[in-house]
């Protein structure tokens, strides 16, 4: 019976979110700890990228972590941003979280309405001629890399900040009773046999969000209990609820 879950993700900032919908309906409680933490790299770390980040016109933004490493890194390197850099985003939330840094003028951000690089494409193969510098987390694979290639586009990526293990305190180690937890990367599972070095699954699920974190499950010689996304839940909540229902039939 599944009582108590532990979702490795920042607790949902919106009362909305259905993971409390799914709490209410199943009476579960449920406990919000990542495992994981994005820390930025020093400026004597990324001179060893040997990049100028004046060389390029303008900056690909995947997430909030990436604008704030971004801006924090170009401070500490005293490298004062023009007023002309363009900003090219994922997401109009991306977007618009810029305005921390700089002043919003929409001739010069731009976004897609996916989340997915491959939404962006085509506003930026519009502005074919400009200079792209992607800024990374140091775990990442090159499908971006290749996509921007497909498109003749002139690109860099770079590594601005890392995801490191959110380490366990003992008493954690200690009142860890979870019947079920929930992990949205490979670092995810890497921080659980870190934290948890002789860790005996039993009778606790396991859920993950992603093929590569599915994968990661398997190599750590764990049973993996939930698999999302698929065709018909491609949420995590829509794959959890359908879990909890199979649970109490």
């Amino acid at each position: 019976m599944i009582k108590k879950i532990l979702v490795s993700q920042p607790k949902p900032t919106s009362e909305k979110s259905p993971y409390y919908e799914i709490a209410e309906r199943f009476g579960v409680e449920l406990v919000f700890r990542p495992f994981i933490k994005v820390e930025g790299i020093s400026a004597r770390e990324f001179r060893t990228q040997k990049i100028n980040i004046l060389d390029y016109t303008a900056i690909v933004f995947t997430s909030r972590h990436a604008i704030d490493h971004f801006f924090t890194l170009a401070k500490e390197l005293r490298v004062n941003i023009p007023e002309d850099m363009k900003y090219f985003c994922v997401t109009e939330t991306i977007a618009l979280y810029i305005q921390k840094y700089v002043q919003y003028r929409k001739r010069k951000v731009f976004f897609g309405n996916t989340g997915r690089v491959d939404d962006l494409l085509p506003t930026m193969v519009k502005h074919k001629t400009e200079k792209y510098l992607v800024p990374m987390s140091d775990v990442h694979n090159d499908s971006l890399t290749h996509l921007l290639d497909s498109k003749k586009l002139t690109h860099k990526e770079c590594v601005m900040y890392k995801t490191v293990s959110n380490d366990f305190t003992e008493e954690e180690v200690k009142t860890f009773d979870y019947d079920m937890l929930l992990f949205f990367s490979p670092s995810g599972i890497e921080s659980l046999t870190k934290n948890f070095p002789n860790f005996d699954q039993g009778k606790i699920a396991i859920g993950t969000f992603g093929p590569s974190t599915a994968k990661a499950v398997s190599e750590a010689g764990l049973r993996l209990d939930l698999e999302a996304p698929t065709e018909k839940y491609p949420s995590m909540t829509g794959a959890l609820q359908h879990y909890l229902l199979m649970q109490d039939e």
